[in-house]
């Protein structure tokens, strides 16, 4: 019996060494539009994923944790520790998916402090210089662009199958399924950094389960006319990948020391009607169904306890200074958090954090009131409707008028934080034009200000929209801006239309004809309309810009009477050799 103990003892003793004395690694994998109620742990009758469960059951659990009711605010948070508009990258397109660029994010603050960074999969907090991320802590990344597969900033006729993603900047095709290929990458260069007996900060931002909803059929097969059959698909594939990381992790012994992180990015879509954890609302609202969402949180040799449910009410921001705490890491100079550490409450030194009522709030012109304001048990949505999510899980009964005082204390709490932030909430973070890392720059009517032209069905329809884009000199001089209705490896002129595209698992539909016959375009002291022959690619406009200097910049798509059609989608700025 003594020896048993000693032995014990001993165990004990060397994982709280190996704790101490070794870096934890850390792993966040951040699932796209997968739902709170889309894992079969959390009781979706039709649903079966085994190894998120097993997960679910080593891990603490995050029960009362929020996110964006949408994807780049999250992604923004996460990153920044900020609320979204403080941070700027507030909504997925419209001008403000960017961080500011003082910001230091967590993976500069992991680098900077001896780490290997790295990101596969999605990033969505912009599309070029300096808001790539290889220019915001991550040594290596391979990524598509924008919200993803087929969205408006992607590789022209991209594919969740052999698809091309951009490796630290260049455009490369790679082999293999999305997902496969993400946790692929993601362990070929855990074992480098482990060759190298270098800790690791792993960022894997799936795009599954977000649409295109392409997926091999065996994984989809065993869900049909049980449900979004092609959308469960993609999630059995994300588990059978959280499977394969988990066994890499146990054979190569690094699965004691390091933290793994699994979340999902905002409410529930395509499994809604199948299950929804009992909740109100999905993505884009603010009822819980919109932003509460999975955080399992492991991390066997840390000395955080036995796998258990936390009901404190937590948030997305949290989780950048959480991570300091629980790897000791000086947090950057002059940051404000909007989120807190829990690291004292993981680790059970502390079993009650600070009282705080916190704020999910998004939008692509956000307007005061479309939020959500979260103090213990209590919702308050849209600055009027008051719910008790204890007592009315599915938020069926407002209490507005039963409980005036907790709704003013909600309020008057919102409109402190609205009246600090609102007076900078349209001052855009251009996009730099003109720097020597990345010249030509590729603007998509995604970053229009204010307004979504986000999708591929947007730019195959001809959607009759416009707006501006908001940009930065970064030289003084000459540039060139050659504007299109197509991307350019589209190669179809302005009034052309293209063909539908065959992907591996799906169509995209062909795209229409447009009547275009003439293009302006509008840029500090530049006025100026050209002619287009339908079967011209681009037209090329050459104004000067100074260095530092922001600018509004627009384009107009006309008919032959002059009318507009809508903006020109894409216009590609070059800085030329003066």
């Amino acid at each position: 019996m003594r020896v048993i103990f000693i032995l014990a003892f001993a165990l004990i003793t060397a994982s709280n060494l190996y704790s101490a004395e070794t870096p934890p690694n850390v792993i966040i994998v951040l699932s796209d539009d997968q739902g709170y109620g889309d894992l079969s742990c959390h009781g979706n009758p039709v649903l079966k994923t085994p190894n998120l469960d097993k997960l679910h059951s080593q891990s603490i659990r995050l029960t009362d944790f929020h996110v964006a009711p949408m994807c780049t605010p999250t992604r923004g948070q996460l990153l920044s520790g900020m609320d979204a508009l403080r941070n700027k990258a507030t909504s997925v397109c419209a001008g403000r998916s960017f961080l500011k660029p003082e910001i230091t994010t967590l993976p500069e603050v992991f680098s900077r402090q001896g780490y290997k960074t790295a990101i596969f999969g999605k990033w969505h907090l912009g599309d070029s210089y300096p808001n790539l991320p290889q220019y915001k802590g991550f040594g290596e990344s391979v990524i598509h662009l924008g919200w993803g597969i087929t969205s408006m900033a992607d590789t022209w006729l991209n594919d969740n199958f052999d698809g091309k993603f951009f490796h630290n900047g260049k455009l490369k095709q790679f082999k293999g399924y999305c997902t496969d290929l993400f946790f692929n990458l993601g362990i070929q260069w855990m074992k480098q950094c482990q060759q190298n007996n270098q800790p690791f900060f792993l960022y894997l931002p799936t795009n599954a389960p977000h649409s295109p909803h392409w997926v091999d059929e065996k994984y989809s097969k065993p869900y049909l006319g049980k449900g979004p059959d092609k959308f469960f698909g993609m999630i059995a594939n994300l588990d059978e990948n959280m499977g394969r990381l988990e066994a890499f992790l146990t054979e190569s012994k690094l699965a004691d020391n390091t933290i793994v992180i699994f979340m999902n990015d905002n409410g529930a879509t395509a499994g809604e009607k199948v299950f929804n954890a009992g909740m109100r609302g999905k993505k884009t609202t603010y009822y819980d169904g919109g932003h509460r969402t999975i955080c399992f949180i492991r991390w066997p040799a840390g000395n955080i306890g036995s796998p258990r449910d936390i009901s404190y009410t937590s948030q997305i921001q949290d989780i950048y200074p959480t991570l300091l705490g629980l790897c000791k890491l000086s947090p950057p100079a002059n940051m404000r958090f909007d989120g807190i550490s829990l690291a004292p409450l993981l680790q059970g030194k502390n079993n009650s954090l600070p009282d705080r009522k916190i704020i999910v709030q998004y939008g692509q012109n956000p307007k005061k009131y479309e939020s959500c304001v979260l103090w213990n048990q209590w919702r308050l949505v849209h600055g009027k409707e008051l719910y008790d999510i204890r007592e009315d899980p599915s938020q069926k009964n407002d209490l507005a008028g039963m409980k005036p005082d907790i709704l003013n204390q909600m309020k008057d709490h919102y409109d402190k934080w609205w009246n600090d932030l609102e007076p900078s909430l349209n001052d855009f973070v251009p996009i730099v034009v003109g720097n020597d890392q990345q010249n030509p720059v590729t603007l998509s009517s995604a970053d229009w200000s204010n307004v979504y032209c986000d999708n591929m069905g947007d730019l195959r329809t001809g959607k009759r929209i416009n707006s501006f884009w908001n940009i930065i000199a970064d030289k003084d001089g000459t540039y060139e801006i050659s504007l299109g209705r197509w991307p350019s490896e589209a190669k179809a002129g302005f009034a052309e239309g293209v063909p539908a595209f065959k992907a591996f698992d799906g169509l995209i539909q062909a795209g229409k004809a447009l009547p275009v016959n003439s293009v302006r375009l509008k840029i500090g002291d530049t006025d100026a309309t050209r002619e287009v022959r339908q079967t011209d690619k681009n037209v090329v406009f050459s104004v000067k810009l100074s260095k530092g200097k922001k600018y509004t910049m627009q384009s107009w798509m006309l008919d032959k009477d002059g009318k507009e059609i809508s903006g020109a989608y894409f216009a590609y700025v070059t800085k030329r050799n003066d």
